[in-house]
């Protein structure tokens, strides 16, 4: 039975006391060190993230930290679409170690979060990368998702070396796993480091909020369709085949599949059905011209039941079925991204019942288990046979972040909360 399923002893509810009271006298420092990182911007795109990525290095270094900077190859981001990626590693051994340094009992706790967000856009009554605090909350892109659990894991990592140095028995190790390309998908960011062979934790706590445990989530098929018709000019369109217009046929078909898709439900807690958006369309060459090419970019969300490789073949014919309907054009389908789903490990159990009770007791509340309709970077620790979840800094929902709006902030008192939680449920996991 896991030291989280069983009533603490006096000695350890002292120690998750003094967890508390280190987290306490040390906010302002991880207010300001959180500050710090959302005043570098990571706009991905473009995703020239390298200088963020030096300067929490800079930042880990004063906490006596040595960040490992992995760079990918300039070849390998270049043909991703970014411009600069490093990725970073601190390890934090305890108890008895072996000569390379590694732990020699216990578990290794990796924790998790992105640093690469999308641009800002417009709208914002506060600086995008201001970082300023108004009534309780720190206002800034990616001050929510995921820079926030920056700041959470670093400090609850501190709040251990703390507990460790007033006595604490504890024996394994944490990693830190500060990556940045969580918006192109991951695969340069953790899935980089597991291919290469850089970590493999045990178990992972991954950038997520405050008031949920996330055990599960869904998978998202990303595609670029060109639609090829045949200039001609407005005065004698009959001598041109209209890109554009096909490509409004093709998007009233794809559109129409959300309607089927509601009745596709999910049985997991968070999730409710699969999704389908167009986030981009280009196109046309004047408005004197019948346009002879559109391409738009489109976005599948697969809930945990759904297999991807038939959502995708779905996708393809819906999409060629339309298109046979217009006489004179020509499409390519390209894939950009397929992002299977997070399904819960048995191994995670640990995990949970840690979190759930500590998150109850700082809370002051049960905390629910749950899907999130959001895709992210723990599938790929998950696909290499790591227990995870996913849980950090941040409100009840997606939407009351602005994440990925105007005026994105993080309520402090969610952080302050996020870090006693974390802290707290890596002591169990440690001892």
């Amino acid at each position: 039975m896991s030291q989280a399923s069983v009533t603490a002893t006096p000695e350890r509810q002292a120690q998750y006391a003094a967890i508390d009271q280190w987290v306490d006298a040390h906010f302002d420092d991880e207010v300001r060190f959180l500050q710090a990182l959302v005043q570098v911007p990571t706009d991905t795109p473009p995703g020239n993230n390298a200088p963020h990525a030096q300067r929490t290095t800079e930042l880990l270094s004063a906490f006596g930290w040595h960040a490992e900077q992995h760079h990918v190859p300039d070849a390998e981001v270049k043909a991703y679409g970014l411009e600069s990626l490093c990725n970073l590693i601190v390890r934090r051994p305890f108890g008895p170690t072996n000569a390379q340094g590694k732990p020699t009992q216990g578990r290794t706790i990796a924790l998790n979060a992105h640093g690469d967000v999308v641009p800002p856009g417009e709208g914002w009554t506060h600086p995008p990368y201001g970082g300023e605090v108004h009534d309780g909350k720190l206002y800034g892109r990616a001050s929510a998702v995921s820079k926030s659990d920056f700041a959470t894991f670093s400090f609850a990592l501190r709040a251990i070396e703390a507990m460790a140095a007033q006595g604490a028995a504890l024996q394994g190790a944490v990693e830190l796993h500060f990556t940045y390309d969580e918006e192109f998908g991951g695969e340069l960011g953790p899935g980089w480091l597991l291919r290469q062979g850089l970590t493999h934790p045990d178990l992972l706590i991954a950038a997520g909020f405050s008031h949920e445990v996330v055990t599960a989530h869904n998978g998202c098929l990303q595609m670029e369709v060109t639609v090829h018709g045949l200039m001609a000019h407005a005065a004698i369109p009959h001598t041109g085949v209209d890109a554009l217009q096909a490509a409004v046929h093709i998007l009233q078909a794809l559109y129409a599949q959300n309607t089927a898709y509601q009745a596709i439900t999910s049985q997991v807690l968070g999730i409710k059905h699969p999704y389908l958006n167009v986030g981009r369309i280009e196109g046309g060459t004047n408005t004197n011209v019948v346009p002879g090419k559109v391409v738009f970019k489109l976005d599948r969300r697969m809930i945990p039941e759904e297999n991807a490789a038939q959502v995708e073949a779905d996708v393809r014919r819906v999409i060629e079925e339309a298109a046979a309907q217009c006489p004179g054009i020509r499409i390519e389908i390209k894939r950009l991204l397929l992002a299977h789903s997070l399904q819960a490990l048995p191994g995670n159990a640990p995990l949970v019942e840690a979190l759930l009770r500590h998150g109850q007791t700082v809370l002051g509340k049960p905390i629910p288990t749950c899907g999130t309709p959001l895709y992210t970077d723990v599938r790929l620790y998950c696909a290499q046979g790591i227990p995870a979840v996913i849980y950090g800094a941040g409100p009840a929902t997606v939407l009351e972040s602005n994440a990925k709006r105007a005026d994105e902030h993080l309520v402090l008192d969610d952080l302050r909360k996020a870090t006693k939680v974390v802290a707290r449920s890596l002591l169990d996991l440690l001892s």
